[in-house]
């Protein structure tokens, strides 16, 4: 195994279970590894620190073990069977109400680089480094074991995460069927509510399991409001809105697939045309133009304005300017449930945004409530950059 030798005193942060090695860190590699191989760690004094898959780039390291052996013929299995019995700590495991989840989230369970989302039997992975790639079979076959006769498939979506710069032969496509099992569309259950996936044409694994927690508090303020849901993909804010009683739900998305699936989703959970209606339009236009007090609850949930810190201070802007337009649009006495998913965006930097914005309406503004990501999505406790999803409930008098 190459082995990887520290600076003197560039130890500490791995010495705190921090699971990424910077190569500006890294004073002398013994070895010729290739991208993806498993590496050793070891102080500049000679002491064995860590194991991890070897990168190209800024992380040189994500490291996957710091005592045991990643090349142990059940690494795989016993990690995928902690974060299983994680699911199963959390209630989501054996839920009645809900068979979708998140199995692995990166570094908040031990595996940087590797997303898994379970939906009712079936695994959707995306591998984000060279090393998850590469070890995708051991994998698959880990989650045969430890699932048994309830996993139905395994699919690998890792051709939008994989670093093709490694020339990867990314190709999405199916690792794993259980007999007599047929490929499509999966209505899954997400608190008693019935969502359409596909993993195979839709955005990340299919659905954005990262809301749960949110769309369920959005379920218990929208009864008798007009809602608006901006950038609604499948429309499970909608969805839940309705089933709080909401007078009426607009979805708005720019994606024409999202806008068709959301309306399917309307229609599997008994709501009607009365109910409900669709815009396939920029999401930031339809609010421009929307009257003033149309709607007394809004949801305002964007893609990543920034994945890298380059373009940190834009995002910052266009979440003031979104927010901006909110507030002054949402009608008295109303809610405004707001987020950003850009992990570079911190809930400092975007709690300011949004102050900013707020101070440039003139209206009085209540913070309600801050939202985050679910338990699923949980994060290192020595990793906190894990924290992605940061939310606001806001009521604007």
């Amino acid at each position: 195994m190459t082995k990887i030798y520290l600076k003197k005193g560039r130890d500490e942060s791995v010495r705190r279970f921090h699971p990424w090695v910077f190569s500006g860190a890294v004073a002398q590699v013994v070895g010729n590894p290739a991208e993806g191989d498993i590496v050793a760690v070891y102080s500049a004094e000679g002491e064995y620190l860590a194991s991890g898959h070897w990168q190209i780039g800024s992380i040189a390291v994500r490291i996957l073990s710091f005592e045991g052996d990643p090349l142990s013929p059940d690494f795989w299995e016993k990690s995928l069977s902690a974060a299983l019995q994680a699911r199963e700590a959390m209630g989501l495991r054996y839920s009645e109400k809900t068979n979708c989840y998140r199995l692995v989230h990166g570094e908040g369970d031990g595996l940087p680089g590797l997303i898994i989302d379970y939906y009712d039997g079936v695994c959707v992975l995306q591998a984000h480094s060279v090393g998850m790639f590469r070890a995708r079979k051991q994998i698959c076959d880990a989650l045969v074991k430890i699932y048994g006769p309830s996993l139905k498939a395994v699919y690998d979506k890792s051709s939008g995460t994989a670093p093709f710069k490694a020339g990867l032969d990314a190709v999405d496509g199916y690792l794993w069927q259980a007999q007599g099992y047929e490929a499509g569309e999966c209505a899954v259950l997400e608190n008693g509510h019935s969502f359409l996936v596909d993993w195979t044409e839709g955005q990340k694994t299919g659905f954005f399991l990262d809301q749960r927690e949110n769309r369920a508090l959005v379920e218990r303020y929208a009864r008798g409001r007009n809602v608006l849901n901006l950038f609604c993909y499948t429309g499970g804010f909608s969805v839940y809105a309705l089933g709080g009683g909401a007078l009426h739900t607009d979805s708005v998305d720019s994606s024409a697939k999202a806008i068709s699936m959301a309306d399917k989703n309307i229609a599997l959970n008994g709501f009607g045309e009365e109910k409900h209606k669709s815009y396939c339009t920029d999401a930031i236009e339809y609010l421009a133009s929307v009257e003033e007090g149309k709607y007394d609850l809004m949801i305002v949930d964007p893609p990543a304005f920034a994945k890298h810190r380059g373009a940190l201070k834009n995002a910052l802007r266009a979440y003031q300017r979104l927010n901006a337009r909110a507030i002054e649009k949402v009608a008295p006495g109303g809610f405004i449930f707001t987020f950003s998913c850009s992990q570079v965006v911190d809930k400092e930097a975007f709690a300011l945004a949004v102050f900013s914005a707020a101070a440039s309406t003139g209206r009085r503004v209540r913070i309600l409530d801050r939202l985050n990501q679910p338990s699923d999505h949980a994060v290192n406790i020595y990793h906190p950059e894990g924290e992605y999803l940061k939310g606001l409930l806001l009521y604007v008098e």
